[in-house]
């Protein structure tokens, strides 16, 4: 199954996709597309207005597409997760996973503008797939336990302006959590349609040129072994959103690429969950 949100910032109706790709309105089953209608089973109620036909239609035609979760409660996010981007950064493969976390407010529709910061001269691109956690993590015994706790899958670009980030703090939240600086979605994509969510490619270009072709496959810590670790050090709630890392092609590992300027364009996608596509613009 395929939510979504439709409709300007703020004032999104939340919907879901029928096999044909047809949209239906689902505001008469729910407020919002959010951490209580994942924790008060709202999946469940959809996939079943939906086999009943009883949703109502909804023209999607020429209206904005948002992010496909309203109000995330934290980002978390996952930093070298990839061989491939830690060699090209220079860095050591992790022994434990990297964790830092991006403001929630970064979060904007799929096709939204991205600002570039004031004084930037280093804003990056990463695509990235995104777990949205829908039953509550704590203390997980095992990995195992971590498909019970996950409402789906997502596209996130976890843009990062590395000079903030790296060079004016010991911490990374600088450069991670500048306003527009993580765009989500088009589609929030229930597990049982994601056959194997290590087995999908990823993929970026700016201005039509590739930069990313990587593949979950490489990750060094596995979707199930993030959600179990995270949870014992935090509470994981329905609506949280971990970022899973990037593979190797952002500006920060290619000597030489230059880094996004007002006007370029990117583009994202990833197998099975929808593309995106952002025009950078000086704030």
């Amino acid at each position: 199954m395929r939510l979504l949100r439709i409709g300007a910032p703020g004032a999104e109706v939340p919907a879901v996709l029928g096999e044909d790709g047809a949209a239906f309105d689902l505001s008469g089953l729910t407020r919002d597309i959010d951490g209580d209608f994942l924790a008060s089973g709202g999946i469940d109620r959809v996939r079943e207005a939906l086999a009943a036909g009883s949703l109502p239609a909804l023209d999607t035609d020429g209206l904005r597409v948002g992010a496909p979760l309203a109000r995330p409660g934290k980002v978390v996010c996952i930093g070298l997760n990839y061989r491939d981007h830690a060699e090209e950064t220079g860095a050591a493969a992790p022994e434990r996973p990297v964790v830092f976390m991006k403001d929630p407010s970064t979060v904007v529709g799929p096709y939204d503008e991205v600002l570039i910061p004031r004084g930037s001269v280093k804003t990056d691109w990463e695509v990235e797939l995104a777990v949205v956690i829908g039953r509550e993590a704590r203390y997980l015994a095992d990995p195992a336990a971590a498909a019970a706790c996950i409402a789906g899958y997502t596209i996130s670009n976890d843009v990062s302006e590395r000079e903030f980030q790296l060079e004016y703090s010991a911490q990374w939240d600088l450069g991670k959590s500048c306003e527009t600086f993580n765009p989500m979605g088009p589609w929030l994509v229930t597990p049982d349609e994601v056959d194997d969510p290590q087995a999908l490619g990823l993929r970026l270009s700016v201005n039509g040129e590739v930069r990313q072709n990587g593949d979950t496959k490489n990750m060094i810590f596995e979707i199930p072994y993030l959600v179990w670790y995270l949870s014992q050090y935090m509470v994981l709630r329905p609506g949280d959103v971990i970022n899973t890392g990037t593979p190797a092609g952002v500006a920060l590992g290619l000597p030489g690429t230059p880094y996004l300027r007002d006007g370029d364009t990117v583009e994202l996608a990833v197998d099975g969950l929808g593309t995106q596509r952002q025009t950078f613009h000086n704030a």
